[in-house]
């Protein structure tokens, strides 16, 4: 299976409609709301600090993630950084390595969008091991700090870029 991590904007019409029926598993949807929702965000950002990315197999929407950078990025980000939110991969497509091509393809994206970006930030539920887990094994460097997100604990990770 071949992907690719592409800027929402150059999806064909067809391929919009597919990313649209994305779904995401019950227990991900805390963390990651659904695709629904990150879609919602992205279009009502009309400015260049908010991108989103589908991650294609096959040409198939099969994932979906915002970065943002300031003045749309969260406060605990500052700096020429970006910030990740709601990655999602379709349930179907769950446990084919699909999360970690994202996250591998994801530096080289956020330096095309915005070449400035010196590292890239997320959030992480505390409890969250596998999401946690991936991450980690990219290279993110956990802050050892938390904070009180939506859903309980979260600790700042940050990729050095």
């Amino acid at each position: 299976m071949r992907t690719d991590l592409v800027d929402y904007v150059t999806l064909t019409p067809t391929q919009r409609e597919q990313l649209g029926l994305i779904q995401v598993d019950a227990a991900q949807k805390e963390f990651s709301s659904d695709i629904a929702q990150g879609l919602a965000v992205l279009h009502a950002h009309t400015g260049n600090d908010v991108k989103g990315f589908v991650l294609l197999a096959d040409e198939l929407p099969v994932g979906f993630l915002l970065l943002k950078r300031p003045p749309a990025s969260p406060t605990w980000a500052t700096g020429n950084v970006c910030t990740l939110h709601g990655l999602q991969v379709d349930k179907s497509y769950q446990g084919r390595g699909l999360g970690r091509a994202c996250m591998q393809a994801l530096p080289a994206a956020a330096l095309a969008a915005w070449p400035a970006t010196t590292h890239l930030m997320l959030m992480v539920d505390a409890d969250n091991d596998t999401a946690r887990g991936l991450y980690l094994k990219q290279g993110f460097v956990d802050s050892g700090e938390t904070f009180h997100g939506r859903v309980g604990e979260e600790r700042r990770l940050a990729l050095p870029l």
